[in-house]
């Protein structure tokens, strides 16, 4: 029995990890459908749920992000897949954060520059979570 070096250089995500970016999706997912609903009612409220769901979303990923900066200095500094996984999930954290000041003006001027981060964000929010989890997929042996 053999072993690819490829495959022996590669971590599976903790259990843990896994936890904190599937969690980002939901929590992006709901400030992206709480602005919807804003866009069309104008009932200030959707707006506050949107900025905590948010603020939710982007703690999971911060916690996630300084996890995938851990695991890439511990892996292969050749492995593509971790540092595009590590990339995309600083990107969404920037752009969530900057989607969270954005939220934090008043309602009426959040938009629609709110509503169009927040698609930005979870779009990138689930390209992160896909390639973070099919980075952990290619390393399982066989």
């Amino acid at each position: 029995m053999s072993v690819n070096k490829d495959q022996a250089l590669q971590r599976e995500l903790h259990p843990v990890h896994v936890v904190l970016l599937a969690g980002i999706i939901p929590l992006f997912l709901g400030g992206l459908l709480s602005d919807l609903a804003y866009s069309s009612s104008y009932h200030i409220q959707w707006n506050n749920f949107a900025s905590w769901l948010i603020a939710g979303a982007l703690v999971f990923c911060g916690l996630a992000l300084l996890w995938a900066v851990v695991d890439l200095i511990r892996t292969d500094p050749r492995s593509k897949c971790s540092l595009l996984y590590t990339l995309l999930l600083l990107v969404t954290w920037i752009l969530g954060f900057l989607n969270a000041l954005t939220h934090a003006r008043d309602a009426w001027a959040s938009m629609p520059m709110g509503l169009i981060l927040s698609v930005l964000v979870f779009v990138l929010a689930c390209a992160a979570t896909w390639v973070g989890l099919t980075k952990s997929r290619a390393g399982g042996g066989q």
